[in-house]
């Protein structure tokens, strides 16, 4: 696509909008050459725009010709070189990961993945781990959820951003695989997983004993079905010190002093700009007036020590364009936030 077909005024920049996730994915191998990262946090839409084209329901030892071709063409292809090759990448589940428009595309063996790949990681739905650093005094814990109930509705409602309407087929199900059943319970299907994911964050939370607490999903932040008070929760009843969060398609740095940002002093980001389609608007920098965020296109690092954590948000082109700290106090799980 050249933009031959886009009015001047939908901000189209050639060169840019036209290889935008191979200008990311460039950057991303240049600062990964010299930060050396030792792990990516992958906020999921992975595959763009339908997920794996393949139904659900392959069997978990299997990974179908499809998902194969998908990810040698969409991740490892892109995603490699110094710095990146080998380093595990924890993902999650996007909307458009189980279908966009349905539920029942591969997203099953986006999880299957993680036990044929030397680096992608996605066990389940949800999951946890831990990064212990002994030597450095400090350790991390990280969630990874799935907040997909947003974009589940009812069969009738918004037919193309509804996972759970009227363009899946007939007999739609993924219930081998463990998912909804059909197109008529999957809205309580994702609803339930969500307060199933609510009750375990609020418990392994305050089960947490690591320095550090980062939460990555999906949905952008605040959005959590409850104007962003459970998050608020998770920040100052359990320590929670970043949430992750893409969804969006620009770059948006949510210090904790933003005056957007409602999480009770949650330090969050959306990282939505990986390139893979589209921008959420013009990367053109004479329409920033239009931009939620610092960047239409890029990624995060983030630097962690035992005394502070460090978020930079980095364009497509590797410059810095903002930077937030969150430092914990001595003793407590509340931590003092800089920008």
């Amino acid at each position: 696509f050249e933009g031959k077909y886009c009015p001047f005024g939908c901000g189209y920049v050639k060169e840019i909008d036209d290889h935008a996730q191979l200008l990311v994915a460039q950057a991303m191998k240049e600062r990964a050459n010299i930060k050396d990262p030792q792990l990516i946090l992958n906020v999921g839409d992975n595959f763009y725009w339908g997920g794996i084209e393949k139904t659900c329901g392959t069997p978990m030892d299997s990974i179908s010709f499809t998902a194969h071709h998908q990810f040698d063409q969409i991740f490892e292809g892109v995603y490699n070189g110094k710095g990146l090759d080998g380093k595990p990448w924890l993902s999650v589940l996007g909307n458009h990961d189980w279908g966009g428009r349905v539920f029942n595309n591969g997203w099953d063996q986006q999880i299957a993945y993680t036990w044929a790949s030397p680096r992608w990681v996605m066990p389940a739905a949800f999951w946890r781990t831990t990064a212990e650093y002994p030597t450095q005094g400090f350790s991390v814990d990280m969630w990874f959820f799935d907040t997909n109930f947003q974009d589940a509705h009812a069969n009738d409602e918004d037919p193309d951003h509804n996972i759970c309407g009227p363009n899946n087929p007939a007999g739609a199900t993924c219930a081998s695989a463990g998912g909804p059943v059909d197109k008529d319970s999957c809205p309580s299907w994702f609803r339930g997983l969500w307060e199933q994911e609510k009750a375990w964050l609020t418990r392994t939370m305050e089960e947490s004993t690591a320095s550090w607490q980062i939460a990555v999903t999906h949905f952008p932040c605040a959005q959590d079905g409850q104007g962003g008070s459970f998050y608020r929760q998770l920040r100052q009843e359990y320590g929670l010190d970043l949430l992750v969060t893409g969804h969006r398609h620009d770059q948006e740095l949510w210090a904790y002093n933003d005056r957007r940002n409602n999480m009770g002093g949650l330090t969050c980001f959306v990282t939505g700009g990986g390139g893979g389609i589209t921008s959420e608007s013009s990367p053109n920098p004479m329409r920033k007036y239009e931009w939620y965020g610092e960047a239409q296109y890029g990624f995060f690092d983030i630097t962690v020590t035992k005394e502070r954590l460090t978020v930079e948000s980095i364009n497509f082109d590797g410059k810095v364009l903002r930077t937030a700290e969150v430092r914990p106090h001595q003793g407590s799980k509340s931590k003092e936030q800089t920008e």
